[in-house]
């Protein structure tokens, strides 16, 4: 069977992850300011898709989403303490199957007793807690493990090491290792490895040479400035009142540090994926291999006056999506896709050595056609859902072409046509101008997710069952479902006794004052 790379051999394909990565910060997107030379070497050799989105805003169920080719609702991961069971088929299953090695070094944010979901080995633990922490309540919301904007931009700067830090050198380490243990193994399969970083993810801290890559003076303000409340939509209001967004003395000078600071973090990625690639090279892996890049979500980077996710605006649900390697000619691709897209398109890459017919539908389809510039044909349409934290009640998106729906059960719609309104400036939910795009959008929002109001009931039902076990399971002799539970972690990642954002900022300050002393 000849395969991809032209050959009878198939290719070695690596997934490359970053977290919270708003596509439009990067150079290849069009982004001015962050200084990635080799995700741009990466765009320059390889496929870059335009149109890119997460099926959530939100880390863990995007992952599961990607992971399963599934929506999240789908498959009741409804949000960041939501069991991804071990039942529900994954890439790794799949290209497992077809003969496969599978190693996940870094995040993936499984939530269960199942921290492998069909990798045969990972190389390190999950940064977050895999139980049922951050349970969201819509009855009686709980925000602990929400992320504090006001505290984020307060803090934001340059720092010696954070609790990220220390996780994504373990990552970077790790996988380099894993690169030259591959190349001098025995083994002959192919190997599917997944290496995923957490940052430019918040908190806005980076090391001083990251921040010395940049000035004040080029570091530019959002795009689109706060709003005042009389001008929020229903859906941007929830959000400026979940994050603290409507705090006062969020001064122009906070926005730039914040802004610098993540910058700073896309420039620290970037450094490790250069390292990663320099290994591939010495390795002589890279030419027989298929790299994607990609990320979970993106980060409103105070466009609108938001940061973080939980909104459907772009910043947060447009994604980098590059592929390159054996058989892939540079080129960028206009059409909508999503992360579900990529487990029916690695399989296609893999070349089934043997009849492979889905375990379940697949919600995706593969892009591999549009990145050979072959596709005749492609359905053009995302979904994105948010069912977690910081709503309280399902909130969904549809997009086909260039138009973007977003409605909930309970308030007004709203509708962008980002060809000719890139900023989402002007709702047309409602216009005559739009209405047969609306109710395409419309048909197929209620084909796809059906009764909202009864998925609400479902969700709550899940809430408060997770939340019982989650009590029962603190009581008497307590054991973890974290994949290290028995060595010290040295408060490197986020255990049950801890909030978000005080194990965020732990010892900051005190590192802070030793290295100014």
């Amino acid at each position: 069977m000849e395969h991809l790379s032209g050959g009878s051999r198939r290719p070695n394909i690596i997934l490359m992850m970053i977290d919270q990565q708003a596509a439009s910060a990067l150079s290849v997107y069009g982004g001015r300011v962050a200084k990635t030379p080799h995700i741009q070497g990466l765009a320059d050799q390889g496929v870059v898709f335009d149109n890119a989105y997460t099926n959530f805003p939100v880390c863990a169920p995007s992952r599961f989403s990607m992971m399963s080719g599934q929506l999240a609702s789908k498959i009741e991961c409804y949000d960041n303490a939501a069991e991804f069971r071990a039942s529900i088929p994954t890439i790794a299953h799949y290209l497992r199957y077809l003969g496969y090695k599978t190693t996940l070094c870094g995040k993936m944010h499984f939530i269960g007793p199942d921290q492998l979901h069909g990798y045969e080995e990972r190389l390190t633990p999950e940064i977050y807690s895999a139980d049922f922490l951050t349970m969201p309540q819509w009855d009686g919301e709980d925000d602990d493990f929400a992320s504090d904007a006001r505290q984020a931009l307060v803090e934001a700067g340059p720092v010696p090491r954070t609790v990220q830090m220390d996780y994504d050198e373990e990552v970077g380490f790790n996988a380099e290792q894993k690169l030259f243990d591959l190349a001098r193994s025995e083994d002959q399969r192919e190997f599917f490895l997944t290496i995923s970083f957490t940052h430019p993810h918040e908190p806005y801290l980076c090391r001083q040479e990251h921040w010395n890559r940049y000035s004040d003076d080029e570091v530019q303000l959002p795009h689109v400035g706060r709003f005042e409340d009389k001008h929020l939509d229903s859906h941007s209001r929830r959000i400026y009142r979940h994050y603290n967004l409507d705090a006062p003395g969020i001064t122009d000078e906070l926005v730039r540090n914040a802004r610098r600071a993540y910058f700073g973090s896309m420039s620290y990625i970037d450094d490790m994926i250069g390292r990663l690639l320099n290994t591939l090279d010495e390795t002589g892996l890279r030419n027989g291999t298929i790299i994607v890049l990609t990320s979970d979500h993106g980060d409103m980077l105070g466009e609108r006056g938001m940061w973080f996710k939980k909104v459907f605006f772009q910043n947060a649900v447009r994604i980098p999506l590059i592929l390159t390697g054996p058989g892939l000619e540079a080129r960028r691709v206009s059409g909508n896709v999503s992360l579900i897209d990529l487990l029916p398109t690695l399989v296609d890459i893999a070349g089934p050595a043997r009849s492979l017919k889905p375990a379940i539908p697949m919600a995706g389809n593969s892009f591999l056609a549009l990145a050979k510039g072959q596709a005749l044909e492609w359905p053009d349409t995302v979904f994105s859902e948010m069912t977690c934290e910081g709503v309280v009640e399902p909130v969904m998106m549809v997009k086909h072409g260039p138009h973007k729906y977003i409605y909930s059960a309970s308030v007004p719609p709203l509708l962008f046509d980002l060809e000719q309104d890139p900023f989402e400036l002007a709702n047309l939910a409602g216009q005559n101008i739009v209405s047969e795009h609306e109710a395409h959008l419309r048909f197929l929002a209620d084909e796809t997710w059906g009764d909202l109001v009864a998925l609400r009931e479902k969700i709550v039902r899940s809430q408060k069952t997770r939340l019982f076990v989650r009590q029962a399971l603190e009581q008497g002799r307590v054991f973890s479902w974290d994949d290290n539970p028995h060595t010290s972690t040295g408060g490197r990642y986020l255990r049950r006794g801890k909030s978000y954002n005080a194990w965020n900022y732990e010892g900051v300050e005190r590192l802070r004052y030793r290295s100014e002393s």
